[in-house]
């Protein structure tokens, strides 16, 4: 069955997005079209990237690179749940695509931004990172406004209209992941 992982993109102590993500992967097992698994950055505990080597020749030092590289790696596509800061997405999850190459490659992604803008500014940059690792973004992505989808921008509560939101892009993660199988074969 074809797997997703839903990342988590923040590490601060106080975030949305572990609220954020739960709601994806609510709505997402619910369709019985994949597995989903979220997967908090904040488990891994990646220091700013500490490796000698460029990640491109896989040559991992640090048990908790090759953690990180192995979970990844048994992912089909992903869901980024990515916050917007300064009008991009986290150092911490910048950090995280960039410990990695072959893990990413020839797989699907698709975002869920919040901020006060929806956090689409973060989820286009995201678009141009993961396309140096290989990585195809669908085009259909959820934004969340901390003023409407929030109430003192901290407690998660979703127009009922992203619903539909998370279910396209959804569709379209997985439709890229298993299109993109025979590519990481």
């Amino acid at each position: 069955m074809t797997r997703i992982g839903i990342i988590i993109g923040s590490t601060r102590p106080v975030r949305n997005g572990e609220n954020v993500a739960a709601w994806v992967h609510d709505l997402a097992t619910k369709r019985g079209d994949a597995e989903y698994e979220v997967v908090d950055l904040r488990d891994f505990k990646l220091p700013h990237l500490d490796e000698s080597w460029p990640a491109a020749m896989g040559v991992y030092e640090h048990a908790h690179t090759r953690a990180w590289a192995e979970r990844i790696d048994s992912f089909d596509g992903y869901v980024f749940v990515t916050p917007e800061y300064n009008s991009s997405t986290s150092g911490a999850l910048k950090d995280a695509i960039d410990y990695l190459y072959f893990e990413w490659a020839d797989k699907a992604a698709g975002f869920v931004g919040y901020g006060v803008d929806g956090g689409v500014r973060a989820a286009e940059h995201l678009r141009q990172v993961l396309g140096r690792v290989k990585v195809a973004d669908v085009p259909a992505q959820v934004a969340l406004s901390l003023y409407t989808d929030f109430e003192q921008m901290t407690v998660f509560k979703p127009a009922a209209r992203h619903e539909d939101a998370v279910t396209t892009m959804l569709d379209q993660v997985v439709a890229w992941s298993e299109a993109l199988r025979p590519l990481r074969v």
